[in-house]
């Protein structure tokens, strides 16, 4: 290809992103004439097509050096300056994004062959999943805000209706609802955002909005003057007016929607309820894709978010919040899906952290890997489902190892990667970020130093953009402790599943007694779940079309860290730190340079640890030096001697009155819940109620129907005094004519 300039292909591109939508048309609009095997047939054939063609735009863009491509195809309006349009911006972002969503989504339309094999919404469900993949292509091929806009609301929408599959189930409508509506306060955020993004730059289009960037640096916009005005008189509040820079509102509005759909805390409280979905969604939607978003957004408006310091604060303060609060909630839960869910939030929170620390490239990276070992997890959960005869609390369990050998070995590789197991792909986007948090951490407290040393000076040289150093700090002991939290969590999810007593036998013994409320319901209204089985069950192994997907997923589960390290992060050959490549966020990924002669901006993260790589394979070797390491290996011994070794202790622990105190916190995910429902929900509903009670009994009662009454109420008075007797008007006459001649000669001059 020498001497030859590779461009991507506007038809290729079209065909990955409808090739899905094909499928989804034919399986839910002509399911009923396909049947069951045609659904699936057009489904995976539409996907497979979009993954097969995402590869080859990555190939494209990676080893034959190909131009990114941004183009409009096609334009929804025009209103004087302002039009809205379909186009994609294809950059090796891009493109990692559409091959780790295509080929997850593949792997599950293929797994739900097996799971979902005898339920009855077996067309409409492949339909869904088909759908969602085009619609989360769409989001991370655009080019600009208004179809990101598009995108990100039709994902939420199939989510909405995959969660909510089982309709019958009263869990699911709950869990679909609640998803939805959470959804909607982030989105609507997100929405302030974009509309910033619009009276800023008065364009969507991002090529604009990032070329023209600085415009933001300096604008403010005044929100308060500082006082309050009662009855006429001023109060002053506040000396100054409160005015907030454009760069920082814009940067947290977007977040905000990043929150709602990346589920960072408090937007978080609806992901764990999402698993009354099957689990194939499970695995597509709130592992890989859906979940994600939020990081990729972020990631693209990298340019944005580096002119607000605050924003990243705000960003890195949510993100380690999650990353560890919510990892100790899944230490105490007991449903398969539910741990893994937990570990989810837990994760996200590591790539928001990421984000927050300027280590973009790290999130983005960390994205890829945990799509392929959190599907991975997902996946193997299903299938112990399965092969327990869809039974999902781990204390049923134990000693599945024999029965589900390919189950179980998947699963200790996800666990590995996951807890960041030396030479797994978990190993090195975790450690990077961690070690970016650090690093992060470092500069801030030489910042606040310098700050403290140099006095009033500071301030008046603009030093107040510098990193906050507590946060930094919280960030950066946030995700070590949570390595600690993660490596318990998800060992013990090994041990009671896989090994162990098994204590299957005892509790199918009161088969009926032994299940929770969703499960019972599960049993009653899904076809799926109900096999007429009734005693003890033999554990099995699943069909094919299950374990195939979970070897598939397995193998980047292991490997994919280490081969795109060192190319995705420090523009490296992967084992040779001396070996230059062109670094694979270039052009995707931007950082404000405050001085121009340096080689790499003082806010780029990662490529400030670049001296401390010396190849996959070294870097690996050295990681028993590192904090990480050694928390990750006493979550492990912890997990091994409470669940394996004294399997007796945890209950004891449990029954205590610390052990009580603690696990109620955590059974009570410290009350999200009860503010969201209760609280803000419920406030809603009792604000409404007082509003339809006020609106009766003052608005209605007192102010409309009160005016009627009062005017009935003088009528009926002056009706009997219209008696129609002659002498009653005249005594009338005569008193009024006393009255008027007293009060002329009181008043008369």
């Amino acid at each position: 290809m020498t001497g030859m300039e590779v461009l991507l292909s506007k038809n290729v591109l079209l065909a990955i992103v409808l090739a899905p939508l094909l499928g989804s048309i034919i399986a839910g609009l002509f399911g009923r004439f396909v049947g069951r095997a045609g659904a699936h047939t057009a489904t995976i054939l539409g996907v497979a097509t979009s993954c097969a063609l995402s590869c080859w735009v990555l190939y494209q863009l990676v080893a034959q050096g190909a131009s990114p491509f941004n183009e409009n195809l096609y334009t929804f309006f025009e209103v004087g300056n302002i039009s809205g349009h379909v186009g994609f911006m294809i950059d090796k972002l891009t493109a990692m994004m559409m091959v780790v969503v295509t080929f997850v989504s593949l792997l599950v339309h293929l797994y739900t062959i097996g799971y979902m094999a005898e339920d009855p919404g077996y067309q409409r469900f492949f339909s869904y999943i088909s759908l969602f993949t085009f619609s989360m292509l769409m989001l991370v091929m655009s080019n600009n805000f208004l179809q990101l806009f598009l995108g990100w609301e039709a994902v939420g929408l199939v989510s909405y209706l995959l969660i909510g599959f089982w309709f019958k189930r009263p869990t699911a409508i709950f869990a679909n609802m609640k998803a939805f509506l959470v959804n909607r306060v982030g989105d609507f955020g997100f929405l302030l955002g974009i509309g910033c993004v619009l009276l800023m730059f008065g364009t969507l289009d991002y090529a604009t909005v990032f070329a023209n960037a600085s415009l933001l640096v300096g604008k403010a916009i005044p929100v308060w003057s500082g006082a309050v005005t009662l009855f006429g008189s001023t109060f002053q509040v506040f000396d100054e007016p409160v005015i907030w820079s454009m760069a920082t509102l814009t940067c947290i509005c977007l977040f905000i929607g990043a929150m709602g759909k990346s589920a960072q805390v408090p937007l978080h409280v609806w992901l764990p309820d999402s698993m009354e979905g099957p689990t194939p969604i499970s695995a597509l939607i709130h592992a890989a894709t859906m979940v994600t978003a939020g990081i990729f957004m972020v990631a693209r408006m990298s340019p944005l978010f580096e002119l607000s310091q605050t924003a990243l604060d705000f960003v890195l303060f949510i993100g380690a919040t999650t990353a560890l609060f919510t990892g100790l909630i899944g230490i105490v839960q007991n449903d398969i899906k539910r741990v893994v869910a937990y570990s989810t939030l837990s994760q996200l929170g590591y790539m928001t952290v990421a984000l927050g620390v300027s280590a973009y490239s790290a999130a983005v990276f960390h994205l890829m890997t945990h799509a392929f070992f959190k599907a991975l997890l997902f996946l193997a959960a299903g299938s112990v489902i399965i092969g327990m005869h869809h039974e999902q609390d781990m204390r049923k369990m134990g000693g599945l190892r024999k029965y589900m050998p390919i189950t179980w070995i998947t699963s200790l590789i996800g666990t590995l990667a996951l807890v960041g197991t030396p030479f797994f792909s978990g190993f090195y986007s975790k450690d990077i970020i961690i070690e970016a948090a650090h690093k992060h951490q470092e500069v801030a407290h030489e910042a606040a130093h310098n700050v403290s040393e140099m006095g009033l000076m500071a301030a008046q040289q603009g030093i107040s953009q510098d990193p906050s150093a507590w946060v930094a700090t919280y960030g950066y002991w946030a995700v070590l402790l949570g390595v600690f939290v993660t490596s318990f969590y998800s060992f013990r999810l090994l041990y009671l599943t896989f090994h162990g007593k098994e204590r299957f036998r005892d509790a199918h013994a009161d088969h009926g007694h032994g299940h929770d409320a969703h499960h019972d319901a599960a049993h009653d209204d899904h076809a799926h779940d109900d096999h007429g089985h009734h005693g003890a069950h033999e554990p099995h192994e699943s069909p094919w079309v299950v374990t195939v997907p979970l070897v598939l997923l397995a193998i980047p589960s292991v490997l994919i860290g280490m081969f795109t390290a060192g190319p995705m992060l420090f523009g490296t050959h992967w084992n040779d730190a001396e070996v230059l490549v062109t670094p694979f966020f270039q052009g995707a990924i931007d950082f404000i340079r405050n001085d121009p002669t340096q080689a790499v901006s003082a806010r780029d993260t990662v490529m400030a640890l670049k001296e401390h790589w010396t190849g996959a394979i070294k870097f690996a070797l050295h990681s028993w030096q590192t904090k990480a390491l050694w928390f990750a290996v006493s979550g492990f011994v912890l997990s091994t001697l409470l669940y394996l070794v004294f399997p007796d202790v945890p209950g004891k622990i449990r029954h205590s009155k610390i052990g009580a105190f603690l696990t109620n916190i955590l059974d009570k995910k410290y009350w999200a819940d009860h503010l969201w429902i209760n609280g803000f929900a419920g406030g809603g509903v009792k604000l409404g109620k007082a509003s339809r009670a006020f609106d009766t009994h003052v608005i209605d009662g007192a102010a409309v129907n009160g005016t009627a009454k009062l005017v009935d109420l003088g009528a009926q008075l002056l009706r009997k005094t219209q008696s129609g007797y002659l002498y009653h008007y005249a005594f009338a006459m005569i008193v009024g004519l006393i009255l008027l001649l007293g009060v002329v000669i009181k008043f008369w001059q």
